[in-house]
């Protein structure tokens, strides 16, 4: 059974920093992707980032890039968002996906990703 468990939200000031955890069990890193994802209630879901461990290419909506860095502890099944200068903006569930690679170059895109993970809440506030 593929488990994806995202952790690590909290509340925040304007400019602090989180980082957030997920948790991986029952995939393998070779076939899928793992991206990061955010929903605020009544807006869609919009993926932050992404990472492939077979390649090691990382993605990042342009909301996000240049203040989260997302990355990978093989050995743990662990993927990592750092999230540094937060903004309210950012303030929404946090969501760990899969994607196949073979979908890879539609990161972007939250219909590709095919198993979820309990949400994280994060709080930015002004």
């Amino acid at each position: 059974e593929v488990q994806l468990q995202a952790s690590g939200g909290g509340l925040v000031q304007t400019g602090g920093s989180l980082r957030l955890s997920c948790a991986a069990s029952g995939l393998t890193f070779d076939d899928y992707a793992i991206g990061w994802l955010r929903q605020v209630p009544g807006k869609e879901r919009e993926v932050v980032s992404c990472i492939s461990r077979s390649d090691g290419s990382t993605y990042y909506a342009d909301s996000v890039r240049g203040r989260f860095t997302i990355s990978s502890d093989n050995a743990k099944k662990t993927i990592y968002l750092q999230m540094n200068g937060l903004r309210p903006e950012d303030t929404a569930v946090y969501y760990c996906g899969r994607v196949p690679l073979l979908l890879l170059k539609q990161w972007a895109n939250p219909g590709v990703y095919d198993v979820w993970g309990q949400g994280t809440l994060v709080t930015v506030s002004s």
